[in-house]
């Protein structure tokens, strides 16, 4: 992996959020390709729970100050950037205010998904993808994991599918077990076409449950990693007639050989 670009795009990353199977694989694959030379940026959103000074997260001014525009509406993209201690890595924060200052991630205080996740998930794709162009990095992958940026394969291969900067890049999408069991907002297809995509696109998308928007993501991705030992049988029937390569479940504990030969064999080679 020396000296290959390795873009990673989470829903959350540890230490930024409490640990989970997302989190944990986010940042331990982050780690593992920059300990063997690699280089990676690491981007997520930056929920308004995770503590600012204690992570002594920053504004990065030349990376600010454009808008977005998600269903007809403006809405302002605020980078900011941390560095992991110990571990020489910095991780860009996908800021706004409306998005992404309440004091939760996903849901509210019953478990409930916020009625905006859609335009989130929007929002945040779109706003890795024009970040990355800003500081012209061109990845040889981009790996993303967690539903909220599940539509990153979508807007990469579609909405931005002419920008030469990703003209080589390779998707790879790993699917969890965190799952939901409600569906987000119906009009989420709607909002993605009003971004100039075809009705084929968001096929899956007119039912917003979470099989439905990681069959988006697979369908837009190059390779898929089951990263859960229990991902929905729906998905796993779905992988099993995909003509791409997927890399079966490994543990925690044995995925790094398991993962550089993915990267290695059936990523970047094909």
């Amino acid at each position: 992996m020396k000296d290959k670009r390795i873009l990673y795009v989470s829903s959350e990353v540890i230490p930024y959020l409490p640990e989970t199977d997302i989190s944990s694989m986010s940042f331990e694959a982050a780690r593992m390709v920059n300990g063997l030379g690699g280089q990676i940026r690491i981007f997520m959103p930056r929920y308004g729970n995770i503590n600012e000074r204690r992570h002594q997260l920053h504004e990065v001014i030349r990376l600010s100050g454009m808008n977005l525009v998600i269903d007809d509406l403006d809405m302002p993209l605020i980078i900011k950037v941390a560095s992991i201690p110990k571990e020489r890595m910095q991780v860009y924060f996908i800021d706004n205010e409306d998005y992404f200052k309440r004091k939760a991630t996903l849901t509210d205080e019953e478990g409930t998904l916020f009625p905006d996740n859609d335009e989130r998930a929007i929002f945040f794709a779109k706003g890795v993808i024009e970040t990355v162009k800003k500081l012209n990095w061109a990845p040889d992958i981009i790996h993303v994991h967690g539903w909220l940026s599940s539509l990153l394969p979508l807007y990469l291969r579609n909405y931005y599918g002419k920008e030469p900067l990703f003209a080589t890049s390779r998707i790879v999408t790993s699917i969890y077990n965190q799952s939901f069991d409600e569906t987000l907002n119906k009009d989420m297809y709607k909002k993605v076409l009003f971004d100039g995509l075809e009705n084929s696109d968001v096929k899956h998308l007119k039912t917003p449950n979470y099989v439905n928007i990681m069959k988006t993501a697979v369908d837009n991705s190059d390779a898929v990693i089951i990263a859960g030992d229990n991902i929905p049988e729906e998905l796993n029937k779905y992988l099993k007639k995909l003509e791409k390569p997927v890399l079966d479940y490994k543990s925690p504990e044995d995925f790094s050989s398991a993962y550089q030969e993915f990267y290695n064999s059936q990523v970047l080679s094909h």
